[in-house]
């Protein structure tokens, strides 16, 4: 695959650490895994094929790597919500590693991306500044929920699993896998292409 080409764009989604109401004293919410789905925004424009081919067509790769946390653990509560262990995250690498291989892997630097809402961004800009490790996407960002709203002339920004619905498309896997919900959103990202209704990356 080119990682240089125009037309792909990196979706992530990430769950972190989190509790059923405030942190233990001294633990902070970090990135514990990193979903990410490649999209060819060419395989949507024009005149589009039945969405699930569209679909299929549209997503190239998909992508899942575990961060393991340093300063907190994964909570009952998370687990519930995301599926993840502490014992699985704790396979995983550390989070300045996860930010070299997307950057090395991945392209991210480079290549335009996209997350549902602006939490993804937020919380990597945060991390990476509480533990000195480069930011490792470059500022061609879209928060994807924004371009939806306005497509489907709603009053509020659904979540993602909502926004499904609206648009008549299944929901993939898992909510709140960060694999699955990049995934899912990446499909939401094509049928807004194919509705002409993405914006340009700026």
């Amino acid at each position: 695959m080119d990682t240089d080409a125009p037309d792909l764009l990196n979706v992530i989604d990430i769950e972190a650490t989190c509790w059923d109401g405030q942190p233990p004293p001294g633990a902070v919410s970090e990135i514990i895994e990193i979903g990410l789905t490649v999209v060819d925004l060419r395989a949507a424009g024009g005149v589009s094929p039945a969405r699930t081919e569209l679909r299929a067509r549209g997503r190239l790769a998909r992508h899942r790597i575990l961060v393991r946390p340093a300063r907190s653990t994964v909570s009952a509560f998370c687990t519930e919500l995301t599926g993840l262990t502490q014992a699985e995250v704790d396979t995983g690498v550390s989070f300045a590693e996860a930010c070299r291989l997307l950057a090395s892997e991945h392209a991210s630097g480079t290549r335009p991306w996209a997350s549902w809402g602006d939490y993804d961004r937020n919380q990597f800009t945060r991390q990476c500044r509480v533990t000195g490790t480069r930011y490792p996407f470059g500022h061609r960002h879209t928060n994807a929920k924004l371009p939806f709203t306005a497509a489907h002339g709603l009053r509020k920004r659904p979540g993602m699993a909502q926004a499904l619905k609206v648009a008549g498309l299944p929901l993939e896997g898992r909510h709140h896998s960060g694999a699955d919900d990049a995934w899912n959103i990446a499909a939401l990202i094509l049928d807004l292409v194919a509705r002409g209704a993405w914006p340009e990356t700026p």
